[in-house]
């Protein structure tokens, strides 16, 4: 998805998912789809490179931080809001060097992050080398994005959320390889929510979140 398809391929959609990934190859699409989703209260989720590539579209069109990317797609960048992590780069064998397994994260108190979680402290595996910059971490807090979930040390961001908008959630961690059928992950029990939330408002015949979802099939 270019920027100009997305409003033709997205108007449609009750919700977006922007996985991850390594790579430059489509992430301009991405951006485009985390764009859209934000600006027109589409519930969108974002996992490890989803939560990279929505710090970047935010940076870019919400902070004015232009031409903001990760360094990974462009070295050049003005505004390397995402950025290697510090313990990868001394690393020049990339096999299994990764930032890998699980780790525990330290929730803002009352974001929507932690209420989905129901508790402030959580374990969730990870799989990545870049990782939100911090030195950008004041630009963010003073806006509408709040950085709802980060390492204990305090120095990595784990999750971000958008205030004002039904569901704009990421987190750089990969809570699909903990979550089952009959226990989903809360970000994905969440956004299933957001999701039916919306395509109820747009069809009232459809159950929401808050339905009975067997009393609605009946």
């Amino acid at each position: 998805v270019e920027g100009l398809l997305a409003a033709g391929r997205l108007r449609d959609l009750d919700g977006i998912v922007i996985p991850g990934g390594f790579g430059e190859r489509g992430v301009e699409g991405k951006v485009a789809a985390a764009a859209y989703s934000r600006e027109h209260d589409i519930p969108c989720l974002g996992l490890c490179l989803g939560m990279q590539v929505m710090t970047i579209e935010y940076a870019r069109n919400a902070l004015g931080l232009t031409g903001a990317n990760s360094t990974e797609f462009d070295i050049r960048t003005p505004h390397p809001v995402i950025d290697l992590m510090e313990s990868q780069r001394d690393v020049t064998d990339m096999g299994g060097t990764m930032r890998l397994g699980a780790y525990v994260a330290q929730l803002k108190p009352g974001s929507r992050v932690a209420e989905a979680y129901g508790e402030e402290v959580v374990s969730e595996r990870h799989r990545h080398r870049y990782e939100f910059n911090p030195k950008y971490r004041t630009r963010f807090e003073e806006s509408e994005l709040v950085l709802s979930g980060e390492s204990p040390d305090g120095r990595l961001v784990e999750f971000i959320e958008l205030e004002n908008h039904p569901f704009w959630i990421a987190t750089q961690a990969h809570p699909e390889f903990k979550s089952r059928p009959d226990r989903p992950a809360p970000l994905f029990r969440e956004f299933v929510g957001a999701a039916l939330d919306r395509a109820a408002g747009r069809n009232p015949q459809l159950p929401s979140m808050n339905d009975d979802l067997t009393t609605a099939e009946s």
